[in-house]
Order: C-alpha cells, then structure tokens, then sequence
C-alpha cells in the first residue's frame, strides 16, 4: 500500500520538485494509456487493469505507485487500486474532465522548451521560436496537428466549464447587449444567453476561430436568433457596440497589443457601458502554483505573461476605464469590473 508523508523535510521537499517531470509525465501517461477510464466504481487488481489497457502489470503497478504518491489513484490495502477525486478528472466522460488540459501541459514541444527558461528569463522574450524556427501557433497549425488538436480541445473545456461560472457570477438584468471579446468559440457568451432570455450577444474573434463557434450560436442553433458572429482582431478594432463588454483570458500578450485592444475597446464603447475583464492572476489567489506556472510557460511559448492585481490594474486604468471592483469567478480567475467614463 502506498503511503505519502503529508510534510516532507526541506531537503525531500527539494528532492520531488525537481523531479517533478516525472509527476507530469506520469500523468500524461495515464491518461494517454487511458487508465482513468478503464478503473470505474469498483476497485481493480493490477493484472485486471493492465489487461484492460494493454500494458505490463509490473510497469503499471510502478505508474500507478507514483501516481498514488501524489493523491492521483489510491492504492488499498489488498493491492488493488480505486479512483480518487483527482484521477477521475483524468476521465473522457466526467463533467469537470481535466483529461485535455493534462495533455496540453505535457505536450511534446513543451519537454523542448522549458529547459531554456534561464534564456527566456535573461532575454525577456520566447524561446520557442529559437527551438522550432517559426512562430508558436503557425508550427502547431501546420507542423503539429495532434498538438493543434489537444489544444483546441483543452481551450474548450476550459472555456466550458469557467464560462458557467462566469454566468453565475455577473448580473445583466439590465442590459440588453453583450459582447465577447477574443471569445473563442463562445462559450461565455452562450451560458449568458442561456441565462438571460432578453440579451443579445456579440461573439469576436479571429475568422479560423469563429468559423468553429458553439453550435448553438451558428445559423439553425437554439441562440442563434439572438447572436452576431463577427469575424475580426481585437487589436485593430472592435467594431460592435454593446452594454457590457468581455474580455476573458485574453490580455495576456505583450504591452502593445493589450494597449491596442483596450483603446479600442474604450473607443467603441458608449459612455456607461460595462467592461469585464477577466483573467488568472499570479499573485493574491489560492491558485497560484497553477498560475505562475502557466505564467512561465506563456513566457516560453509566445512571450506573454500572466497579470497581478496591480499590473491588471494600471492597464485597466491607463486605457480610460473606471475599476468598480474587482471579484473571484473561481478558484483560478478574476473578475475586474469597469465602467466606460462620460
């Protein structure tokens, strides 16, 4: 039976940090040799579940003891294995699935740049781009389709499950407009809807991006009546004007461009109108080891950067905007809510 000492000494403490690839990597494999889904209600013996996935019992009993270790699976006492609130995450079919987003941390591009962080830090700009000679979106579209994929799939189910909790937590009794800035494929947009029967919605965002959006906003969709899917850049203008403007995980570019988005933004709107911005803050959340650590990676990939309190802040109220608050979505995001001066 696997046992974890719940508060390792300094010195262990150091010693699993650094080896914590080897927690990331055997995350990735369970989930790619499909374990999660094959363990269901019941407990299940090694040789069982190593005949179910299609591995060696004596290597999967070595994965799964790892994996144990960190609350991923529980090993009981007469060997067998069950699920654990984390390791059901990892299954295709649970609602709050985290099966996509595990895959995206640990995607084969991802073990080639991180050990250039010390560059990426001393210079202040990507590596990814010295590692794969071309721009990061551009080598997945065109060179990595498997990764392009688990992409897109992480950024849905992501955008799936905090677009209810977006929905939950704003108030829009009151207007009769909203637009999703940079809003994927819109899920946001649609639970708002979905929420309030008056509203009309705005969906922008790049025309490969908009062409994919959620079925119940496109022609024939049960939102469609009421949605405009307009095909654009937000760094070179916003051309829609509403009564509450989103702008969820989207700021996360370099200065110029978040300037340019937000001006345009300002530009557009009406004295009044709500902004709601939204994004992962890396400083004074219960989230932060998931959020510097995403911070660092935006810094590998495309040289972009995660937002503290403060630096959201200054953008927010360099652009014009008038911060009424600023409140947790969830766990991981924020919500900064502003107001269009007169």
């Amino acid at each position: 039976m696997t046992t974890v000492d719940p508060a390792p000494p300094p010195p262990m403490r150091l010693r699993e940090l650094v080896f914590g690839a080897a927690c990331a990597a055997a995350v990735r494999a369970a989930v790619r040799l499909g374990v999660a889904d094959a363990l269901d209600d019941s407990p299940m013996t090694v040789d069982d579940l190593a005949a179910a996935v299609k591995t060696q019992p004596h290597t999967l009993r070595r994965l799964l003891r790892a994996l144990s270790c960190q609350g991923v699976f529980t090993e009981n006492p007469d060997g067998t294995f069950a699920h654990t609130e984390m390791s059901r995450l990892l299954r295709e079919d649970d609602p709050h699935s985290l099966r996509y987003i595990a895959l995206w941390c640990t995607e084969p591009w991802t073990w080639n740049v991180w050990p250039l962080l010390d560059e990426a830090v001393r210079s202040g700009r990507n590596v990814f781009e010295d590692v794969y000679d071309r721009e990061f979106f551009t080598y997945l579209n065109e060179s990595a389709p498997e990764s392009a994929h688990v992409f897109n799939r992480a950024m849905t189910t992501s955008s799936e499950q905090s677009a209810r909790d977006v929905a939950l937590l704003l108030d829009l009794d009151d207007a009769s407009s909203v637009v999703d800035i940079g809003g994927g494929q819109g899920h946001v947009l649609a639970s708002l809807l979905e929420k309030h029967a008056h509203l009309h919605g705005t969906l922008l965002d790049l025309p490969g991006v908009v062409e994919n959006a959620d079925p119940r906003l496109r022609e024939g969709g049960a939102l469609a009546g009421r949605v405009e899917v307009v095909a654009g850049d937000c760094r070179e203008d916003v051309p829609v004007r509403a009564d509450v403007y989103i702008i969820k995980n989207v700021l996360e570019w370099d200065d110029d461009s978040t300037r340019r988005a937000l001006a345009n933004v300002r530009r557009a709107a009406e004295p009044g109108a709500r902004v709601v911005v939204i994004e992962n803050l890396v400083d004074d959340t219960p989230s932060m080891r998931f959020t510097t650590a995403m911070d660092l990676l935006l810094l590998l990939n495309v040289g972009g950067a995660k937002h503290t309190r403060q630096s959201m802040v200054d953008r927010l109220t360099d652009a014009g905007l008038v911060i009424d608050g600023i409140r947790p979505v969830n766990a991981y995001l924020h919500a900064f809510e502003c107001t269009v001066p007169g």
